[in-house]
């Protein structure tokens, strides 16, 4: 479910398939006939289980501090399909979007794909039609088989490897990974974050088998907190402040940096300092009123990360744990990780195809205070003392926003 993509469809007249088909031979048929956009572009391409949005993220400040023309694709949509492709840090406009869906019309792409699969190529297009000097490229789902992987980049970066989406990319770390290692080129280097080593084999083997040099968070370049936060690896940089909290988020900024020097960007220290004191991810973290957060961790790896962040900036503080998710992710083991700072627990119905039930989320809910409530109910302010964070499927939480 892309929001809004179904009104672009209709206006001009192109059908694709909501379903998800791994595989990239539609992809490529549609983009050599509109003249294969994606290899105009220069790209940094972005895989990993968590941390996608967030390095790319980072990677956009940096690069728009420095003055450059930044493009971006992601997934899903916080809002609605306009926010998955960013131009120089905005939106797509619904009239440069227009244009490149007549494009597609033109070029008889109707029919030929799935749903994202179009968007990708849109994406490619609105790209080629902005000419920005970057484009960072994350990937829908998985990596070897997902429709962003028709590049050739400047640099791959894998940022996380935990257990998701298992019912399509397998059900250990190695399988995963080996998905995630589909992105790593012949020749194109890989910048990855701190990963497992039954990940950190399969990607080693991969790059040996393209020739790709590796570059790996805690060997090749750190993020440490001395007197200040200091990022090693192929430049140093000081950095006094860091807006998004969190030490997991130490580590999407490293992988950014290394990402951006491994890719030939030119930086400049006093800039990358102002561009990470200043950046900051919709859903991560995101304070939207006093002590009210909103966080997009929706599996357990997520959760871990977010706990780790709430002790980090509360200590010893409680939690009103307001949570929606897929019932694709490993909720029952996600609500046990967040149950230790828990001071309830809300639970809530949303808008998607595969939400979990709220029922089924109390049923497995690891503490006695807990409730159900409709979307429409979700009090975004809170008069308590507590610390309220409302969790899980960024679907959830772009319903909220939309509200």
């Amino acid at each position: 479910m892309i929001p809004k993509l179904d009104e672009y469809k209709k206006q001009f007249d192109i059908k694709s398939d909501d379903a998800i088909k791994p595989g990239l031979d539609a992809i490529e048929e549609a983009l050599a006939n509109v003249l294969n956009p994606e290899k105009d572009l220069r790209i940094i391409h972005v895989a990993g289980t968590n941390g996608k949005g967030s390095t790319i993220a980072v990677m956009e400040a940096v690069l728009q501090a420095h003055g450059f023309e930044t493009g971006v694709f992601s997934s899903p949509a916080m809002l609605d399909l306009h926010d998955q492709i960013r131009i120089n840090e905005k939106p797509i406009t619904a009239d440069e979007l227009a244009y490149v869906f007549e494009e597609m019309e033109a070029a008889g792409l109707s029919g030929m794909l799935t749903d994202f699969e179009l968007l990708t190529v849109a994406a490619f297009l609105a790209f080629r039609n902005a000419t920005p000097d970057y484009v960072l490229l994350e990937t829908g789902m998985g990596g070897r088989l997902d429709s962003t992987n028709v590049v050739t980049p400047l640099v791959s970066v894998i940022t996380s490897i935990a257990l998701d989406h298992t019912g399509f990319l397998g059900d250990t770390v190695g399988k995963i990974t080996s998905h995630k290692a589909g992105i790593i080129k012949p020749y194109i280097p890989v910048v990855v974050g701190d990963l497992p080593n039954e990940a950190k084999d399969v990607i080693l083997a991969e790059a040996i088998h393209t020739k790709s040099l590796v570059r790996a968070y805690g060997e090749n370049f750190t993020m440490k907190q001395e007197e200040i936060e200091i990022f090693r690896g192929m430049n140093t940089f000081e950095l006094p402040t860091r807006n998004m909290k969190g030490p997991h988020q130490a580590i999407n900024h490293a992988v950014a940096l290394e990402a951006l020097s491994v890719a030939g960007v030119p930086l400049k220290q006093e800039k990358v300092a102002k561009a990470i004191a200043g950046v900051q991810l919709p859903f991560r973290f995101q304070e939207i009123s006093e002590n009210v957060y909103i966080d997009g961790a929706h599996n357990p790896a997520a959760a871990t990360m977010l706990v780790r962040t709430i002790e980090e900036q509360f200590p010893g503080e409680k939690v009103d744990w307001v949570v929606g998710m897929l019932n694709t992710k490993d909720y029952g083991e996600t609500l046990k990780i967040l149950a230790p700072l828990a001071n309830s627990f809300t639970f809530v119905d949303f808008p998607h195809g595969q939400a979990a039930k709220a029922e089924d989320l109390q049923v497995v809910c690891p503490i006695e205070n807990s409730r159900i409530v409709s979307l429409e109910e979700i009090d975004l302010k809170n008069i308590e003392k507590t610390v309220k964070v409302v969790v899980g499927s960024l679907y959830l939480l772009s319903s909220l926003m939309r509200q």
